[in-house]
């Protein structure tokens, strides 16, 4: 037995179509891509995602923020 989940989700048909004529011509799986995608992009999108929500919370001022000068002064450099 593999170590892996199943996953449903919907994408747009023509990502599909792509995925599968790409499976197809290459003999993998279409989860091989899937995963390749999933592998390759996760980080950028969680550090894209997390950092906009960031964003969000100093803005409404649930985040507070700190000048250099304030980390250097309390790090002692």
């Amino acid at each position: 037995m593999t170590n892996s989940a199943v996953i449903n989700f919907r994408s747009n048909p023509q990502n599909k179509i792509r995925i599968e004529r790409l499976a197809k011509m290459t003999k993998r799986p279409a989860s091989f891509y899937y995963n390749y995608l999933l592998e390759e992009y996760l980080d950028d999108l969680e550090d894209i995602f997390l950092a906009e929500e960031v964003i969000k919370n100093i803005r409404s001022g649930k985040e507070k923020t700190y000048t250099l000068a304030e980390v250097e002064r309390e790090l002692g450099l």
